[in-house]
Formats: C-alpha cells, structure tokens, sequence
C-alpha cells in the first residue's frame, strides 16, 4: 500500500511579524515545494533543502506551526519529530515549513517566538496577547507535604509522542511578555502556573501582596524573575518587568513542584463531565501522560472532589435547598408528595419523594404488592436510602416511594411506613415483601390495615447461615439452605415437610430454628397474602442501580437524578406498551403459552358442577368456577395453571379469560398513564420567605476511611466456603494450625512403642 504524500512549502529568508491576537505571519523571502511521507529520513531532507536554498546543512534549522495554532513554533530536530509533523498534518494536503539559520536566530532573537525545543523566555520585545482563563481559588492546596512532579516536557514529548505537545501548545504563550495584562490576581497565578509546566520549570512567590506581586525561578542559580502590580484605579494585574533567562533547564522540576487541588481539579473537570464515575488512578494516568504531571492517588481523589463540587455544587448547600426544592417538586408534579423532617438542632433527619405518576401507577394497574429494601448512600454525608418499589403487569420493577433518612433505624421506617400510607391511600389490603426486624413487623401492623408481610428469602437465609455458621461442613450447610428456599416455594404441604425433613436429617437444631422462624410469613403453603411467587425484597434490582450511580451526587441532585430515572422509564415503557397486540403483557403471554402446551397432554373428567379431575403424572382437582386448582399454581401466581388450562379448552373457552386483571396489556398502561415532569434545576437557593425561615444543618456524620462496603447481591448463593482441618475434621482451621496435632502426634508415638515392645 503507497504511503500518502503531503507537499512541504518550504520557505527561507522572510521574517515573522507579531499580529495583535498575539498569532505569528511570514512575509518575504522565498518558498520551494517538496514533497513528504513518513519514510522521509531528516538527514535526507535537510540535504534536499541544503540544494534547493543554496545553504549550509550545519546549523540548519526546521520550524512548523501545529494545526490550528499561528502562535507557536515546533523545531524538527530527529527523524521522530518529522513523522511526528507529517501525521499532524496526515488529514490535509500541505503543510507550511520555515527554514532558518543558528546564525540569523542569535542575531534576531529578540523577534523569535518561543519554540517548543527553546527554553529561552518570552522577552519584553513581543507583542503581548492577553489569554483569558478560567477563574478559579488557590487557596485550598492538595497537600503541602506531597510535591506533585512534573516531567521534562520535552523529554517526555519524546517517549509519548504527542501527548504532552498539548500542554505544550495551550500553555507555551500563557505569559507573553511586559505589558500583558490580566483580570485578576487569580487569572495571573493561572496563567502563570501553565506557563511553567509548558516550559519545564518550578517557581516561588519572592513578594506577594493584594497590590504586587514577584515570582522567581525556584532554581538557585537561575536569573529569571518575573514583576508585575495591579494597574492604578483600575483591577486589572499588569506585567511590568521579566528580567533574565531561564539556565535550569528545567532542573529543578523534580525538587517538590507543588500545585493545588482545585487547580488540578479544574483539569479534570471537563473529564468529569463527560464519565462521572472517572476513577483517581486514572486521572492520575492521565494527566501524567497529557501534561507530564505526578500525582499521587490522594492528590487525584481530593482533586476529583473538587472538580465534582465546581459541577454539582455543595453537599451543604444541597441540604439548605431541600425546602425550596420540595415546594418545586408539588409545584411542578401536582399530587406528588415531598416532605422533610429536622432534628431539635436544626440539621437533616428525613426525606420522603413519591411523585403523583407512581402514585397514580400503583394505585391503577399494578399489584397490591409492595418490596420495601433499603442500601447505604455513600455520598459526603452518608445516610440510608429507603424504598418502596411494586411490580408491573410486566414482571417489571416499579419505584413508588423513596427516603433519604440519617441512618436505618426502626424510627425512621415507621416514619416512612406513614408517609407512604398517606400517599397510597388505599382500602385493598397490601402484601408487603420486607425484613423481619421487629420494628418494620411492629410498624407494618400498626399502620396498615389488613396488610400481610412476607418476610424476604434472602434475610432469612442470611440467618440460618449465620446461626449455623462453624457447627456444619460447607457442603451440609450448602445442602440446608437449599432445602429453604425448596420449602419456601413448596406448593403442597407434603412438598413442605418433606423439605424440613431433609433439613432435619443433617441436623435437628436446624430444622427446630425453621419451625422457630414463623414459616407462615414466608412458605407458600402457609403465608396468607398473594405475592405472586415473589420472594425477596431485592426485587428492585434497577432502582438500586440507579441510587448508586447516583449515591456521591449532593441530595438534591441525587433526587432529580432518580426523578429523571423514572421519568424516562414511565415515557419509555408507555410508548413500548402501545405496540403490543396482544391481550396480555408480553412475559405473561409468554408464560401462559407454555402451560398451555403442557396441557395437551392431560386428561379432564367432570366430577361435580364446575369441578373438574384432571389426570396426568398426579390427579389434580380444578374448581373454574373458584378460580382453584389443587397443585396451587393458580392460585400463587395469577396465571391458570396447566390443568386448569385443559379445562377451560374443554369448555371451550379462552384461557385469557382466567388471568389476573393485573396482568392485561390495558392495566400495564393504566400504570404508566400519567407522566412525571422535570423540576427546575436548583443551583442557588433561591431567597423567599419560606427558605429564609429554616436553614438546614449537614448531618452530623461523614463518610468514613476506606473503600465503601457495597450491598451484597441478593444471590441464593451466599454460602462462602469455610476451611476444614483433614486430619480432626474440624471447620475453621487446616491442618497446618491443627490444636490437636500435639494429641495426635502422641498418640501416633505410643502406638509405635506398643509394637515394638
């Protein structure tokens, strides 16, 4: 494959003016064209200059803009830095290239731009540009007692290509020269602090005061200074004298170059924006390998911090919004609920969010089944969501009710237990799906009439392993939770005791803690609500997911973020449901196919009125009129079963007919009929009366050292396996920290003697 060519327009003998955007033009002179490719050798091409501008090789020197940039020059010194051009430019036909002596730039070199190989600074003779930069605060250092290096720019230009030519080119002409005015002090310092990264050198303020300022190479024995005050009756910062040129070149980078976290934070910043959960090594990573800068990993964390509160604003700030911000959520979401609570002391204790569309959903078309779950917010502040999530026609997950409460104690879910009952306010009777902690069994009763509580699976079994943990071997303990769960599901009552009696078998103090565990909150065959096969409370897997993507942002904005979840989630699913043809919702359908062609098989006999025997592998009695059947599939899951499936084809009528409303494409956008709306972006409080009166305090606690402990995963694995000595068969310990081998050893000894006498 030919390697593509770019023509070189060549040009010698003219001279560079300084426009008044501080941009760089060649006038005069003369200009060849040659052609170059990457296999174009330096040596090769100065030869070919040499003979073209009738000149010396020797102190022959190759200059080029980068694209996009007339204000600096890059010097071609080695073949690298010439294939280095030719990609630059690989998306364009030409490039321009001036072609100078060693001799004419001493003569000149008080008109010579700066160059990337040149450590000489800008001198008082250039045109000054004044570059406008980001204001930002300087005052917070990442740690005074860890130096962030930086490398040899030019050094570093040659292993990673052109990686760090982008400090390079943004920062060379920060500082421009005397007379280059600026904002601000802290426009100054910013200019300045890339200014000294592009060109390889470390600094120290020698005076510093709110009029005056003067820097000063950090370098012993470098002349380079730098003055500059703050002009008369007016704010703005001027240059009034750099003397000397820079002789460390860049020496002293290495000596404890220090910067501070709001500086690299504004680095890192744009990052943020486009991958939030951007991690501290690499930001480190990157920042090394894009402006030579070292950082440790508590300098890139801090400074991710920074640069996230410049984007989301203060955790602080966010509690002292959370009033005008409920008034804004039932402003703009009417019939939603939004309420917070405070402490005596005045700092955050509660907040509950149920918008009127979720509201509206659950009271409409979904279930009278509710998932109540809570997990760890691992923001500035800490804190415990708590949630209340229902179930759609679909088998999908449903947010209905959310709070963010200091800490989860039996309190605070009674108080969320009667907000949520104030919001759903409903005479049908709610299965609820929860933990069996004695406050939330407490709080359920006294509040909810009529409601039944099942107790969640994976709490339970989280138990018996823990009770039973060091008594049994990995596989017996394995083996009796597995025989749970299978008594949990049982349909049948024999199904049930055979499945204790197997637990039994491996261990009767097992089997009498199952009996002890109130089996009619959590067997099918006992538990008097419907949960529609539904066992654990975990079940809102993806609104999880979300509060953890969402989990450092301040709580206003984890709140809106979790608003705009849902919100995008309710439009989604309403528009999907509106392409279905079909009677029932798709997984619903989909399941009742399949008992459907298990019933072709069976057998049906009339037995009495609208009783019916069917017969296959078992005998079962279906009751159509009752909607029962014997194996209890109807019943537990809102779908015919297979016999009862067979029956009504024998009557010749649809199975349809027979399913929970629950389960109908029109009750799935019954509950997804009503839209929940954007609330207005709080970015500043705003000043009212009301916000006036109450100004919230920060909870008390922060978040603590270390990586955060996440929620475990609600697995009906969560037996881990333990160590079992193979020599005394006990658990806990191998053979190596045995206790008893000394017994052992012993009684091995005395044996040995025995046969020898």
């Amino acid at each position: 494959m030919a390697t593509k060519k770019i023509i070189a327009i060549c040009q010698s003998g003219g001279e560079f003016e300084t426009n008044k955007d501080g941009s760089l033009s060649y006038n005069g002179g003369d200009a060849y064209a040659l052609d170059l490719d990457q296999q174009t050798q330096l040596s090769d091409f100065k030869q070919e200059l040499a003979e073209t501008f009738h000149c010396r090789v020797e102190g022959m020197l190759i200059k080029y803009f980068l694209p996009g940039n007339k204000k600096t020059l890059i010097t071609i010194s080695k073949d690298k830095d010439l294939k280095r051009m030719v990609n630059f430019f690989g998306d364009s036909d030409q490039v321009e290239i001036f072609i100078m002596t060693e001799e004419r730039v001493a003569r000149n070199v008080s008109n010579m731009p700066a160059s990337r190989s040149s450590r000489t600074t800008v001198s008082e003779a250039v045109v000054p540009a004044a570059v406008p930069v980001d204001v930002m605060n300087y005052d917070d250092p990442i740690d005074m007692d860890a130096p962030i290096k930086i490398q040899n720019l030019e050094a570093s230009a040659d292993i990673n290509g052109e990686k760090h030519i982008k400090a390079i080119v943004q920062w060379e002409n920060t500082i421009t020269g005397v007379d280059q005015r600026f904002r601000s002090f802290t426009e100054f310092r910013e200019a300045l602090h890339k200014y000294s990264i592009a060109h390889g050198f470390a600094y120290d303020y020698k005076k510093k005061d709110s009029h005056r300022v003067t820097v000063k190479c950090k370098s012993e024995d470098c002349p380079w200074r730098l003055y500059a005050s703050r002009l008369a009756t007016t704010e703005l910062i001027c240059i009034k004298k750099i003397t000397g040129k820079h002789t460390c070149e860049g020496a002293t980078v290495k000596a404890g170059y220090r910067t501070t976290r709001g500086w690299v934070g504004n680095l890192i910043k744009e990052k943020l924006k486009v991958s939030p959960n951007f991690k501290p090594k690499d930001i480190a990573s990157e920042i090394e390998q894009e402006y030579g800068i070292q950082l440790n990993y508590t300098q890139a964390w801090r400074a991710k911090v920074r640069a996230r509160e410049q984007l989301q604003g203060s955790h602080k700030e966010a509690y002292n919004q959370l009033p005008y911000f409920c008034e804004k959520i039932k402003e703009t979401n009417p019939g939603s609920v939004a309420t917070f609570a405070t402490k005596e002391d005045s700092s955050f204790n509660r907040l509950f969010v149920s918008f009127h569309a979720s509201i509206s959903g659950f009271q409409q078309g979904c279930r009278p089944l509710l998932f109540l779950d809570s997990t760890t917010l691992y923001s500035k502040y800490q804190g415990t969501l708590l949630a209340a999530t229902a179930i759609d026609g679909d088998d999908g997950v449903f947010p209905l009710a959310f709070a963010v409460v200091d800490a989860e104690s039996d309190d605070n879910w009674h108080w969320f237990l009667l907000e949520l009952k104030s919001a759903v306010s409903t005479s049908q009777p709610i299965t609820f799906v929860a933990d069996f902690q004695k406050g939330l069994r407490e709080s359920l009763r006294a509040i909810f009439d009529n409601c039944q509580h099942g107790y969640c699976l994976r709490y339970l079994a989280e138990k018996l392993n823990k009770d039973l943990k060091g008594q049994f071997s990995h596989e017996a303990r394995r083996l009796m939770v597995q025989d749970f769960y299978a008594a949990a599901y049982a349909r049948k009552p024999e199904d049930f005791e055979r499945c204790t009696e197997n637990i039994k078998a491996i261990s009767p103090e097992a089997y009498n803690w199952v009996i002890r565990s109130e089996p009619d909150h959590w067997a099918n065959v006992f538990f008097g609500g419907q949960r529609y096969d539904h066992m654990m409370c975990n079940f809102g897997d993806l609104f999880y997911s979300w509060v953890e993507e969402a989990t450092e942002l301040p709580i206003t904005q984890m709140v809106d973020v979790l608003r705009g979840k849902m919100m995008e989630l309710i439009y989604t699913r309403r528009v999907n449901s509106n392409q279905w043809g079909a009677r029932l919702t798709p997984s619903m359908e989909e399941k009742l196919q399949n008992e459907a062609s298990k019933s072709h098989s069976l057998q049906v006999l009339l037995a009495h009125d609208s009783t019916f025997e069917v017969r296959g592998e078992s005998i079962d009695l279906v009751d159509i009129d009752h909607w029962d059947c014997s194996c209890k599939g109807w019943q537990l899951t809102g779908l015919p079963c297979c016999h009862a499936i067979a029956v009504v084809e024998r009557l010749g009528r649809s199975p349809h007919d027979y399913c929970s409303q629950y389960f109908t494409a029109e009750s799935y956008r019954l509950t997804y009929a009503e839209s929940i709306h954007p609330v207005p972006n709080v970015e500043k409080l705003v000043k009212s009366e009301q916000t006036n009166a109450l100004v919230l305090v920060t909870p008390p606690s922060k978040c603590p050292r270390g990586r955060p402990k996440m929620k475990p995963a609600g697995s009906i694995e969560i037996i881990k396996r333990q160590l079992q000595c193979s020599k005394c068969k006990d658990l806990g310990h191998n053979k190596r920290t045995c206790n008893k081998k000394h017994k052992n050893d012993e009684s091995d000894a005395l044996a040995l003697t025995s046969l020898a006498s």
